[in-house]
């Protein structure tokens, strides 16, 4: 794979990235994790204007499906691991030519939250990395994934009227990793922790209860769980431990355990960001490091080979997050080079 770089921005500390539907055009979303703006770019990268200024802390955005208007959803408040505390789930919309920001919940250390679906029934699922902290390092207080029905009219809840979420899996330590699954019902989640990765399925009925399952017993710090070698059956590639530096893939045996069938021999120190996405008929996942080199890879399943091999993106800009979207026929890769203050946009080809 070979790539093209061009940055198209600068925010300090950028951090979360998102495709928006607004005003009929696909809009490139990029905010800080600092006290700093959210910009919205075209897909020629392009600024088109900027959302909002701050408060910032912006961990997670996501776009409100099937709503009546363009409705942006957001953390906010997480402005790192111990200043979190004033951490809440917002929502955004234009009114008379403006953005407007309101709260939809309080949430203490929200980190990653996203939307699930089970028949019919569509879920908020959110995480927070930790419940408390009483000093700089403090981990003594577990994170927990928690959920709501996806309401019907996001328009009824405020700050003095706020989506009730509850709490759904606890004792979760550094709860960071997070995705998005699809299967034959529906979807649901995934989470990493220094616990392990658990999977979190919405109810299948109104009398239900949620299940939130270990699948693997090892510390991680974000993680993809799909099929990277083409064999039908989900692999979970890992970032371990937490904000570590090791990249390892472990495959899922008939008896329900997972082997390690990989891992890079070179370390990704701050290991963080992280995508996978098919392109042409290959599963490739993106990975950026914060960290020494502080490298941006492709890792993809080499079928003729029979092993996994890699690309290398970018060196030297520290990517804290990243994301694929496609213009016509070209495969572009949108990152918010955190280390470097760089939102950059990568023409991708494969050689």
């Amino acid at each position: 794979m070979k790539a093209e770089k061009r940055i198209i921005d600068r925010i300090d500390k950028c951090y979360a990235v998102t495709e928006f539907i607004y005003d009929g055009e696909r809009r490139l979303l990029c905010s800080a994790e600092g006290k700093g703006p959210c910009n919205a770019y075209d897909l020629q990268g392009n600024l088109v204007e900027t959302l909002w200024r701050g408060p910032g802390g912006v961990m997670t955005l996501l776009q409100l499906p099937d709503a009546p208007q363009p409705v942006l959803l957001a953390t906010q408040g997480f402005f790192s691991p111990d200043n979190a505390a004033g951490g809440k789930l917002v929502y955004y919309y234009r009114m008379d030519g403006r953005w407007v920001c309101e709260t939809l919940c309080e949430l203490p250390f929200v980190h990653r939250f996203g939307i699930v679906e089970r028949k019919g029934k569509k879920y908020l699922v959110a995480a927070t990395l930790k419940s408390a902290s009483a000093f700089e390092g403090d981990w003594t207080c577990p994170g927990r994934v928690w959920t709501a029905p996806l309401p019907e009219n996001i328009f009824q809840y405020d700050r003095l009227h706020p989506l009730q979420i509850q709490p759904i899996c606890n004792g979760l330590y550094k709860n960071h990793g997070f995705c998005i699954n699809q299967d034959t019902e529906g979807s649901y989640a995934v989470v990493g922790t220094d616990n392990g990765v658990y999977t979190i399925f919405p109810p299948e009925d109104s009398c239900g209860e949620w299940s939130c399952e270990r699948i693997l017993d090892v510390p991680v710090s974000d993680m993809l769980y799909q099929d990277l070698d083409g064999d039908g059956e989900k692999e979970l590639l890992v970032l371990t431990p937490f904000h570590g530096e090791d990249v390892k893939i472990f495959r899922k045996e008939e008896n329900g355990s997972f082997v390690k069938v990989y891992e890079r021999e070179k370390k990704l120190p701050f290991a963080h960001a992280i995508w996978g996405e098919t392109i042409e008929d290959r599963a490739f996942v993106f990975l950026g490091g914060r960290g020494g080199e502080r490298e941006l890879i492709a890792i993809s399943y080499d079928e003729k080979k029979g092993e996994y091999t890699e690309s290398l993106i970018d060196k030297g800009a520290g990517a804290a997050n990243c994301m694929v979207f496609r213009e016509n026929k070209e495969v572009r890769l949108l990152a918010a080079n955190r280390e470097t203050d760089e939102v950059a946009v990568y023409s991708l080809l494969l050689s």
